[in-house]
């Protein structure tokens, strides 16, 4: 049974920093893609970055890209999303999810477990 669950959340100002851990539990990970997705109040849940976990291999959405970094501790089986130079916007719950297929999605519906999600709040 897959088990996923994220750390790290909370309240930062904006342009501050914070650093987001997934603990990944119940499979060998190598072969699936991890990802970070987030969904603010009132809106549908949308593609934060993404990484092949055999191949280290990204992808960001436009909007996190040059700000946020998604990288896997293979050891430790976590991974991570560093964000800097947070804004307002990024405000959301924040969720890891993985998907069995080799090839990165943006897609929610490709991901095939969730974890139970982080709160980031960024205050202006």
């Amino acid at each position: 049974q897959v088990q996923l669950v994220e750390s790290g959340g909370g309240l930062v100002q904006a342009g501050g920093s914070l650093r987001l851990s997934c603990a990944a539990s119940g499979r060998t990970f190598s072969s699936y893609v991890m990802g970070w997705f987030r969904q603010a109040p009132g809106k549908e849940r949308e593609f934060v970055a993404a990484i092949n976990w055999g191949s280290g291999i990204t992808h960001y959405a436009n909007s996190v890209k040059g700000r946020f970094t998604i990288s896997r501790d293979n050891a430790k089986n976590t991974l991570y999303l560093q964000m800097n130079s947070l804004k307002p916007e990024d405000t959301a719950v924040y969720y890891c999810a993985a998907d069995r297929t080799y090839y990165i999605s943006t897609m929610t519906s490709d991901y095939d477990y969730w974890g139970q999600g982080t709160q980031v709040t960024v205050s202006s």
